[in-house]
C-alpha cells in the first residue's frame, strides 16, 4: 500500500485512507483460504488498528502489511518503513485516538499471543488452536 508523505498531524489523504480497507479484504480473503474464519473478526480489528496506526503516525510513503503462519502461530505484521518504534498512548475518556496499539496488546493476550515493535514493524502473533498450520 503506498501513501503520501505527510507533515506533523495532518489527516491522511482519503485514497490513502481507503487502502486500509483493501488492505482487509485482502487479509480477509488470505484468512478463508488458510481455513482460519475463526479468527476473521479479531485479524480485521488487529490489521485495521496497525494500518491506521501507521498510516496516522509514521509519515511513511509506503506501509505494507504481512500476514504468516510461524511456530503454530498467525503473525501479523506492518511495516511503515520509518525508524523508531509505536508506543502506545495514554488516552483519557474524551480522547478520539491512542488505543489502538493497547486493543491490539489486549487481543493477543487474549489469544496467549504477543505483540510488539522492532524498528519498522508493528506485529502481534495469536496463536492458532492446537498450533494448526494451513
Amino acid at each position: 500500500m503506498a501513501v503520501a508523505a505527510r507533515c506533523g498531524d495532518a489527516p491522511p489523504r482519503a485514497e490513502d485512507a481507503c487502502q486500509v480497507g483493501v488492505m482487509r479484504r485482502i487479509a480477509a480473503a488470505r484468512l478463508r483460504r488458510c481455513g482460519f474464519e475463526a479468527l476473521m473478526d479479531v485479524v480485521m480489528l488487529i490489521v485495521t488498528e496497525l494500518l491506521t496506526n501507521a498510516l496516522l503516525h509514521s509519515g511513511s510513503t509506503e506501509i505494507s502489511l504481512r500476514i504468516s503462519v510461524e511456530d503454530g502461530c498467525l503473525r501479523i505484521a506492518v511495516r511503515d518503513g520509518m525508524p523508531g518504534s509505536a508506543e502506545p498512548r495514554a488516552a483519557t475518556d474524551t480522547s478520539e485516538s491512542g488505543r489502538g496499539l493497547m486493543i491490539v496488546e489486549a487481543l493477543a493476550a487474549e489469544h496467549s499471543g504477543t505483540c510488539g515493535t522492532d524498528g519498522a514493524e508493528t506485529w502481534c502473533c495469536l496463536v492458532l488452536p492446537g498450533g494448526e498450520e494451513p
